[in-house]
């Protein structure tokens, strides 16, 4: 009775005539496959997640698993999880996985060879957005901007050696200097080798022309040559530098270029009386009037006796004043002709 019962059970286990059994995975959420072909006796196993680049499930993605040099192909469908398996597949064979997903662009791993009875998990599936286009906004800080711009203006050299650093050749697109640049420039200015010698060529002219009343000879020339050269440093310290940072002024000469003759005459006649402030509206331009007011005064300290006093300090007040009207002139109608970097601004 009992060899019956197990022949009954056994019989009842049994399958069909034709059909065949595999071994079944007990795994949750399993993808539904398609195999174009039998399992393989110790056949390879690919599996899988699919992800998106920032790292989330891409849920019923197509994976396709094929020879590289052809043979069966092996197609099915991630789970809500973007897990897939392929399971039984030809050993020793180099395979090529393809995903793909709506909306995005197709994703192929590199090639996977499997030795006999090999689980192979591929990592690294990240699919992007179909035709996506990365924009990336660049910003620059004001202070960025100006220290570019200050070195910009600091390679700007008349016939490629004169100084010609305080001009601003696009005028529209320019910011606020801060005390530091104000600083820095008049700083390079003031030793620039062009400078120095300007102040030497100046003392060998006064020289000739026995002004101011030192005495000939070489101890006269350098004392010349002395205060051309600290006529030139108390200007730009003071009207470049010190009295813009304390009044909050531009210092440049804001080149103007367009618009009519006179327009532009104006313009260049104003600017030693008109300035730019630093929160961007036109003023009196205290700083440029001040400093040369100022260097006129100190050097009262190392002129003659004869040179000095109230009327002499108007002189050179006056004399500076009207060689910046000259100068903003020739910057406004010539200088930039002549400055190579400025033409190619």
């Amino acid at each position: 009775m009992h060899a019956q019962d197990a022949a009954t059970q056994s019989a009842a286990a049994s399958p069909e005539p034709g059909v065949a059994i595999t071994g079944l995975v007990d795994a949750p959420d399993a993808p539904a496959a398609s195999l174009d072909a039998e399992p393989a006796k110790d056949g390879g196993s690919i599996t899988g997640t699919v992800t998106d680049v920032y790292g989330d499930v891409v849920p019923s993605a197509s994976v396709v698993v094929e020879p590289v040099a052809g043979g069966a192909r092996h197609s099915l469908t991630a789970n809500d999880s973007g897990y897939f398996a392929v399971a039984g597949l030809a050993p020793d064979l180099t395979y090529r996985v393809t995903i793909s997903a709506p909306g995005f662009d197709p994703w192929i791993a590199p090639p996977v060879r499997l030795a006999p009875g090999q689980f192979f998990e591929v990592t690294g599936i990240k699919l992007k957005l179909e035709n996506a286009v990365t924009s990336v906004t660049v910003t620059s800080t004001p202070l960025e901007i100006a220290t570019e711009q200050v070195q910009i203006e600091e390679k700007q050299r008349i016939l490629g050696f004169v100084p010609n650093f305080y001009v601003v050749y696009d005028a529209e697109n320019a910011v606020p200097l801060t005390t530091k640049l104000k600083f820095q420039m008049a700083y390079k200015v003031s030793v620039d080798p062009v400078s120095i010698f300007g102040a030497a060529f100046l003392g060998a002219v006064n020289q000739a022309g026995n002004t101011p009343n030192f005495q000939q000879g070489w101890k006269g020339y350098g004392q010349r040559f002395g205060a051309a050269y600290a006529d030139g440093v108390t200007d730009i310290m003071f009207g470049g530098a010190i009295l813009p940072s304390l009044l909050h002024q531009d210092p440049r000469y804001f080149y103007q270029g367009t618009g009519t003759t006179a327009s532009r005459l104006r313009h260049a006649l104003l600017n030693p009386f008109v300035c730019k402030g630093d929160n961007g509206r036109w003023q009196p331009n205290y700083s440029s009037m001040g400093g040369d007011l100022i260097s006129s005064a100190i050097s009262n300290a190392y002129y003659p006796a004869s040179n000095r006093g109230a009327a002499f300090t108007f002189e050179n007040f006056a004399e500076s004043t009207g060689t910046r009207e000259v100068s903003s002139i020739l910057q406004e109608f010539l200088l930039r002709h002549l400055t190579p970097s400025a033409k190619r601004q």
